[in-house]
């Protein structure tokens, strides 16, 4: 009788993809391995990070990368397989001749924000532990909307600013633009940023996305940047419609939710036609996670939502219902968590490093302390209107520049017209769901 288990761990994960701005590569996997959830909240940056001590294996991420794993059963003991895409499971199992363990269903999202333990003790392992290593102070600050947005923006702006530090300060920038507020904010603290540093500007582009020449973006682009006299700043990148296929992005980002896929689209379309025009480019920002951490969706698009219930959850739209929830999701996690896809993998697929600063720990951590019930009143109305007084105010707080508003849209609404978006995208989730399935199953 075998006595003992031979656990075996494979690591698919790039440390080359992780985006850290206070700790060395080894600090940052020492302090997941440490198992000490302060230790690891202590990281700074964009991470998704693998420790194993004998038995036990812990891993770590941020919102801004995914991590997966895998469980796979051997005759000498359990093999643990941790890679960033589905797809990369699957191909290494199919490799070591054990495709017929495989199904999408049956890998794990690691969740955002959790320091999660595994034990391979085997026949059979038991389930996997959480730590909260991201436990934002609700409520703390004031209900003053110009300190909150000093705030806000200030973290946001610091963020940026050890972001740079880790560059050749001759790096060219990409701002993946369309004159919201979440890119039209972290456009201009970068280049008020760059200034400060004494670094040229001229590096920075904001990249603003147009399909068959239509869609209201690249005039409200336009229009933000002319305001500012930062006209030169705008590039347009115009793509046909049938650059947006349905199956590749899927299969880019691994998931089937239409909205996350349709924003998706966008993104792959957009990145290839910078990639396509510069060959070489490497670095591009987004304002991805702006929505998420001012509470700015509209809540009668879901029937499961109520404002009490979006204003009372910790990070509900960051980490959907949380981890010991039954509404919660092992193959994909929830809320952000689960569709940050959207930015990271068009980008990651095309051979970008994308950062998306809104999505940081430590800018999260001040957006949770907003006091919104105080500040709102339980009206959806004064909710959706936060966002801008907030962020218009910390913009202008942090670099003097009065940042225009409009009148929010979506990615997928804005690079388009409408007849275009109804003719390419399907409005039912089955059909994004069943492409999903054929994939992989």
């Amino acid at each position: 009788m075998q006595s003992a288990y031979v656990e075996r761990i494979v690591d698919l994960m790039d440390p080359a993809a992780n985006v850290l701005l206070n700790l060395s590569p080894e600090e940052a996997q020492a302090a997941v391995g440490s198992g000490d959830p302060a230790r690891v909240r202590a990281i700074e940056g964009q991470f998704a990070i693998v420790h194993r001590s004998g038995k036990t294996v812990r891993l770590a991420r941020s919102i801004g990368r995914p991590m997966r794993y895998f469980l796979a059963k051997q005759t000498d003991g359990p093999c643990l397989i941790v890679a960033e895409r589905i797809s990369e499971i699957a191909d290494w199992l199919r490799a070591n001749g054990m495709s017929h363990q495989f199904h999408p269903s049956y890998t794990r999202m690691v969740p955002a924000h959790h320091l999660t333990e595994l034990s391979l003790l085997g026949c059979p392992d038991p389930n996997p532990t959480y730590s909260r290593f991201l436990a934002p102070e609700r409520n703390s600050l004031p209900a003053d909307r110009e300190e909150i947005g000093r705030a806000y923006i200030g973290t946001l702006q610091a963020e940026l600013d050890k972001w740079l530090e880790t560059l050749d300060p001759r790096e060219p920038l990409g701002v993946l633009f369309s004159g919201g507020i979440d890119s039209g904010s972290v456009f201009l603290v970068l280049y008020d940023l760059l200034l400060k540093r004494g670094e040229s500007p001229a590096r920075l582009k904001a990249f603003t996305l147009s399909i068959d020449g239509r869609g209201d973006d690249v005039s409200q682009a336009r229009q933000f940047l002319d305001a500012l006299n930062l006209g030169l700043f705008l590039e347009v990148i115009d793509r046909p419609a049938d650059s947006l296929k349905i199956a590749e992005t899927i299969r880019v980002i691994e998931d089937y939710k239409p909205l996350d896929v349709q924003s998706a689209a966008m993104a792959l379309s957009m990145c290839q036609g910078i990639r396509e025009r510069y060959p070489d480019w490497k670095c591009l920002v987004d304002g991805d996670g702006g929505d998420e951490n001012l509470k700015d969706y509209p809540i009668e698009d879901n029937p499961e939502l109520t404002i009490r219930s979006v204003l009372n959850n910790l990070m509900l739209y960051q980490e959907g219902w949380g981890v010991h929830a039954v509404k919660h999701s092992l193959t994909f996690s929830g809320g952000q968590s689960r569709g940050h896809v959207r930015s990271s993998a068009p980008a990651r697929v095309l051979g970008f490093r994308s950062l998306s600063p809104y999505a940081l720990p430590a800018v999260i951590e001040v957006a949770e302390a907003i006091p919104f019930i105080e500040l709102t009143g339980w009206d959806h109305k004064k909710l959706y209107a936060l966002k801008g007084e907030i962020v218009c105010s910390g913009v202008e707080s942090v670099t003097g520049l009065q940042m225009p508003r409009f009148e929010k849209r979506r990615f997928q609404h804005g690079s388009m017209d409408r007849a275009t978006f109804e003719s390419r995208f399907p409005s039912e989730e089955a059909a994004y769901r069943a492409e999903f399935l054929r994939l992989f199953v």
